[in-house]
């Protein structure tokens, strides 16, 4: 099978997040699932809106992701939607996200989950929360931008 086939499946994206935080460093990591999960991730049938991770007792967990039932599947073979998900890293990049989430005000989330070569991934972030006028600053910023294209557009 060619990779463009392996890799059609969707990216889940959690676009919220780069609105309400700064992204201070991102990092990549697998993530343990259930068969029916892997369905439905394939599917489509995810959010991240909700969903953060943390360290605890040396291992990082996802929490409030929620993926879909997959309706498929057997009821008895089925998944609970919100369970927390254990994230496969190494353990000297758990430790740097574990100090990075001591400073007051940072906390781990999820920007993405997708398929690389057949397994699943997510996209985690240490990100600090924006205060309100920093959003208004970056939609400000997101509209000249916007604005300046659409005049070089019309330039032409």
């Amino acid at each position: 099978m060619s990779k463009e086939k392996r890799n059609l499946s969707p990216r889940i994206e959690n676009r919220k997040a780069w609105h309400d935080y700064f992204i201070e460093a991102k990092l990549e990591c697998g993530i343990a699932l259930l068969g029916s999960e892997v369905k439905a991730l394939r599917d489509g049938k995810a959010t991240l809106q909700d969903a953060y991770a943390a360290v605890e007792r040396g291992q990082l967990i996802l929490f409030q992701c929620h993926i879909d039932p997959y309706t498929k599947a057997a009821i008895a073979y089925n998944h609970e939607p919100t369970r927390p998900r254990k994230l496969l890293a190494h353990r000297r990049e758990i430790k740097k996200l574990d100090d990075a989430t001591q400073q007051k005000g940072t906390t781990i989330i999820p920007l993405a989950i997708y398929f690389k070569e057949g397994r699943a991934k997510v996209e985690i972030g240490v990100a600090r929360g924006k205060q309100h006028h920093d959003k208004r600053d970056a939609i400000r910023k997101k509209e000249m931008d916007r604005e300046v294209r659409r005049a070089m557009t019309h330039r032409r």
